[in-house]
C-alpha cells in the first residue's frame, strides 16, 4: 500500500515554515530598509529631518557618512546618515503654530 514517508513530511513541514517566514518577517523587513536607504540617499541640504531619537532639526552640512544637523539657532549637531527617522514634508511646518 502507498504509506507516506513521515521524514517526507517533516521536510515539507520545515520548508513551508521557512516560506512563511520569509514572507512575514525577512521580505518586509528588507523592503523597509530598502526605503530608508533610499531615503536617506535622497536628502539635501535644508530638509527639515526628524532622528530615531526624536531630535527635529534642518540638515546644515551633508557629509561622507554624517551630517550637521542645525537643531536651535547657532546650536549644531553632528549625527551619523543612518539615525535620520524621517524627511519631515514642508506642509508640516505651517501646522506647527496651529497646537
Amino acid at each position: 500500500m502507498g504509506g507516506s514517508n513521515p521524514q517526507a513530511i517533516s521536510l515539507l513541514y520545515i520548508v513551508g515554515l521557512f516560506a512563511i517566514l520569509y514572507f512575514l518577517m525577512i521580505r518586509p523587513q528588507q523592503q523597509r530598509q530598502k526605503k530608508h536607504t533610499e531615503m536617506i540617499k535622497s536628502i539635501k541640504q535644508n530638509d527639515k529631518v526628524i532622528t530615531i531619537g526624536g531630535i527635529y532639526g534642518t540638515i546644515i552640512k551633508i557629509k561622507d557618512k554624517s551630517f550637521i544637523l542645525e537643531v536651535a539657532d547657532k546650536v549644531r549637531m553632528e549625527f551619523l546618515k543612518t539615525a535620520v527617522s524621517q524627511v519631515v514634508a514642508q506642509q508640516e511646518d505651517g501646522d506647527e503654530g496651529e497646537q
